[in-house]
């Protein structure tokens, strides 16, 4: 054996006896923070979401963080936690994750009290065990076990946490706070554990998020509903003109037909096709979760393309006119119509918004006049499959859990990609959620294996960082 591969096996026992060593204390100081609940959505429970902040804080300060700093907003409270490394060229990585969650209620279907942790077929029970105070924990145990590993006494990057108390929330006051204290959170990456893997099998690595934005239509036509007979055919219906700019939302490819709305888009690569392709996807099963009966998009792309990969257009709501039993003849005064676009990388938010201002503008008749409002946008983000952060998360994995790790993407948008804009630090994920773990469902669990190997898989990083950074850059 090699004496490379010596050391590598030597480290990976070193980190699992650890973590086996620690396994019940963590799990016990797992549960306390779970029973916590930490509801942003409600206001009754503000006073939880702070204990839990506190709660956290205050673990974070007993595992050795040197700083731990509870970061106020006009919300609820973010945690702050920096442990630098013995070396002042060390890379430095910020880690993402969020210590509120989604309301939940033994009414709601739970087969166990939601904020009662319980264990049962290796699997915790409760709510935020993996979204995302089981993803957020597993980082206390990892920095720990890297430095039994390795004999260190700081970590071998300089190491800091932001942990948001309002993404369940929406988020509204992170891109503020991360803006405020933009000098403070100066990184080389950031590592999002908000995320999941393929499955309990295939270990994976997400390489991508896409953006987000929103707008609302509304039309205005008559000054008010007017009568069908003795006006309809001669003047403007705004609720027609609203079915006519949905119908020509997309092309016969299923593409969107707004000019400009794919200028920038960073296109697939055939690396990147080819890693989705050998995913072990069933399109029946993911048929049955989406509560469908036939996939449709875009021509040219395959399911896993279009929702990880390729910008959308989506009809979120339409209506106006009469709704009632029976009919009104009239000729509608307004329409609504409320509409959203999932970006790739390379688009830019706010030119959609200007794209998609002009195109409405230009197909509307005289006598229609429509108010366009847009909501804050998110922007998405990717990680180049050759980035050498990338390449450590990966290698890291795959030491813990012992086989190849693939990549993925997710189709939904999330707050890191204000992480990205704000600190100009590539994005990198790490996430041992799967899909059965029901986030935001009643019996929402983590499996128990998976995440003692995602406390493996942080106290491989840190070392393979500090070993590999400078010279893979």
């Amino acid at each position: 054996m090699s004496e490379p591969r010596a050391r590598a096996d030597s480290a990976v026992s070193a980190v699992r006896t650890y973590v086996r060593e620690h396994r019940a204390a963590f799990l016990g100081d797992l549960a306390e923070w779970l029973r916590i609940p930490s509801v942003s959505a409600q206001p009754e429970h503000a006073a939880d979401v702070r204990r839990s902040a506190e709660w956290l804080a205050g673990k974070l300060a007993a595992t050795g963080f040197p700083t731990t700093e509870i970061w106020e907003t006009p919300g609820a409270p973010t945690v702050f936690a920096e442990w630098p490394a013995d070396d002042p060229a060390a890379p430095t990585v910020l880690v993402y994750g969020h210590h509120d969650v989604q309301p939940a209620d033994r009414a709601d279907g739970w087969h166990t009290e939601p904020f009662e942790p319980t264990v049962a077929d290796g699997r915790l029970y409760a709510r935020g065990a993996a979204d995302d105070k089981g993803q957020v924990f597993f980082h206390s145990l990892g920095v720990r076990a890297h430095l039994a590993a390795t004999g260190r006494t700081a970590p071998a990057v300089h190491l800091k946490l932001l942990v948001e108390g309002e993404e369940e929330s929406g988020s509204p006051h992170f891109r503020a706070l991360i803006e405020e204290h933009a000098g403070r959170l100066a990184a080389d990456m950031v590592i999002v554990s908000d995320t999941g893997m393929w499955s309990e099998d295939t270990p994976t690595v997400c390489t991508g998020m896409r953006g987000l934005a929103e707008c609302e239509i509304r039309l205005h036509g008559p000054d008010q509903d007017i009568h069908s007979g003795s006006f309809g055919g001669a003047v403007p219906n705004p609720v027609t003109e609203a079915a006519r700019l949905v119908a020509a939302l997309h092309d016969d490819r299923r593409r969107v037909a707004v000019p400009g709305f794919y200028d920038g888009v960073v296109e697939l690569t055939e690396r990147e096709r080819q890693f989705f392709a050998e995913l072990p996807f069933d399109e029946a099963a993911w048929l049955r979760t989406a509560q469908s009966h036939a996939t449709l998009g875009e021509a040219g792309y395959t399911t896993l393309e279009r929702v990880w990969a390729r910008p959308t257009a989506e009809v979120n709501g339409m209506g106006g006119g009469y709704q009632g039993p029976g009919s009104k003849t009239v000729v509608p005064s307004s329409a609504i119509l409320k509409l959203s676009f999932r970006l790739v990388a390379g688009q830019d938010p706010d030119q959609v918004e200007k794209a998609v201002r002009a195109w409405i503008d230009g197909r509307l008749p005289a006598g229609v006049r429509a108010e366009v409002a847009f909501g804050a946008a998110t922007r998405p983000c990717l990680t180049p499959l050759d980035h050498p952060a990338l390449r450590s998360v990966v290698r890291a994995m795959e030491r813990a859990f012992e086989q190849p790790v693939r990549y993925t993407r997710e189709g939904g948008s999330g707050p890191a990609a204000d992480l990205q804009d704000v600190l100009a630090a590539p994005v990198l994920f790490l996430g041992i959620s799967v899909p059965s773990d029901g986030w935001h469902a009643p019996d929402e669990k983590v499996e128990l294996d998976l995440l003692l190997k995602g406390v493996e898989t942080a106290a491989h990083l840190w070392g393979d960082l500090g070993e590999t950074w400078h010279d893979a850059r």
